[in-house]
């Protein structure tokens, strides 16, 4: 691991269990001394930056909640990689360029965006604030963000729609059982989804030992939140009401093949975006075999320990995809110059996991709306500074891999 601050900062804040309050006492990080000697920050609008609501939500989320969120696969790290690779992409700074009027729009399956960031799919939300998916669909109402849903939503597609006011993706969790599969893509297209988003990094059980151990000690009964003890999404989720689920074992079957995705392509009437992708032939099959779009993403490292980044994956994959669909990409994103430096590398648009569940845990709808905010603030910042003054003006040119 790179022992950069952005490092430390990155693999701290993975890690609950070793990350507290605490380490703010260093007097060697000022930021974290002023950090400690300030008000307690009591509304969204005073945090300023988006890992700052990371502690927020640890202080607002009982230990298990907080660690479903936090937890990656094995000791962490690819969590922490999937950040701290940005920092070894800089930014060439341009001057002798208006960029009086910068414009953070694009377009998107003929659609146009206000920025090129949306709210990736982030399952059972009402763990992290009442108000659930409902308040981060309001959120990105309000910012004019796209965002996508999960398989495991805590609250129904049909009320996630309407607080967003406007179409939602469909994220996919396909279950072994090809009935159910079939079910929700028809409950999400009936519901006015215009993409579904299969899902396919989860081939099997995932070791998730920062989780195992917060349930540990959270002394809250599990039957407070999961009925009969269940944690299983397809026997509480609304996505699954009304379906028979006595036969699924598992969120995806074992055997996702170049033939599951023609199946599944015959199914899908509107777009199929692949998400889950870190290889470049990965991608190429997937376009070959349907896919609309490919999503670069190793679900935040919470399902796979393999340290690789998916910044780091992304030059590969739009190599491979040849301009044929939009690549897009999540994991680690925390600044605007991380959206640039995706952007430059070929990315079509940028999701965000993580952040919005911490600010939603620590503010509800403000604190979403705070997370995308501050990111396309920052976006805007640093498309000035690169003299930039589109998002299409964005190329490779602005962005170089360090040497260290």
């Amino acid at each position: 691991m790179s022992t950069t601050r952005r490092a430390l900062l990155g693999a701290l804040a993975a890690l609950p269990a070793v990350y507290s309050r605490g380490w703010a006492q260093n007097p060697a990080s000022p930021a974290q001394v002023f950090r400690k000697q300030a008000d307690p920050v009591t509304s969204a609008d005073q945090v300023l930056n988006v890992m700052e609501f990371e502690a927020l939500a640890r202080e607002a989320l009982p230990p298990a909640h907080y660690a479903y969120i936090a937890t990656g696969a094995d000791d962490d790290l690819t969590v922490a990689r999937n950040h701290d690779a940005f920092s070894h992409y800089e930014i060439r700074v341009r001057r002798f360029n208006d960029v009086s009027q910068v414009d953070r729009s694009t377009t998107v399956f003929g659609s146009k965006w206000s920025s090129p960031l949306y709210l990736s799919a982030v399952s059972s939300q009402r763990a992290f604030h009442a108000d659930a998916e409902v308040a981060t669909a309001r959120a990105a109402k309000s910012r004019s963000v796209q965002m996508m849903l999960s398989t495991g939503t805590s609250a129904s597609l049909e009320e996630v729609r309407d607080a967003r006011g406007a179409p939602i993706w469909q994220q996919l969790y396909p279950t072994n059982d090809w009935k159910v599969t079939t079910a929700i893509v028809r409950r999400a297209e009936d519901a006015g989804c215009p993409a579904i988003a299969l899902t396919v990094d989860l081939p099997g059980p995932r070791n998730n030992e920062t989780l195992t151990r917060a349930m540990r000690v959270d002394n809250r009964p599990c039957t407070s939140c999961h009925v009969d003890d269940s944690h299983d999404m397809w026997r509480r989720g609304p996505m699954f009401k009304g379906l028979d689920v006595s036969k699924i074992t598992g969120l995806a079957p074992a055997g996702i093949t170049p033939e599951y995705l023609d199946r599944l392509r015959k199914v899908v009437k509107g777009k199929l975006i692949v998400k889950g992708i870190m290889e470049g032939a990965d991608a190429a099959l997937a376009v070959e075999h349907g896919a609309d779009a490919v999503i670069i993403s190793n679900h935040g490292g919470r399902n796979e320990e393999t340290l690789r980044a998916t910044v780091d994956c992304l030059p590969e994959v739009v190599a491979a995809v040849r301009g044929r669909v939009p690549v897009f990409i999540d994991g680690g994103i925390r600044r605007g110059t991380d959206i640039f430096k995706a952007l430059a590398l070929g990315a079509t648009a940028v999701g965000i996991g993580r952040p919005q569940v911490w600010g939603l845990a620590a503010f509800g709808q403000s604190g979403v709306e705070a997370v995308l905010h501050i990111l396309t603030r920052e976006l805007a910042t640093i498309m000035r500074q690169a003299g930039t003054a589109s998002i299409a003006s964005i190329t490779g040119a602005q962005v170089l891999r360090s040497s260290d």
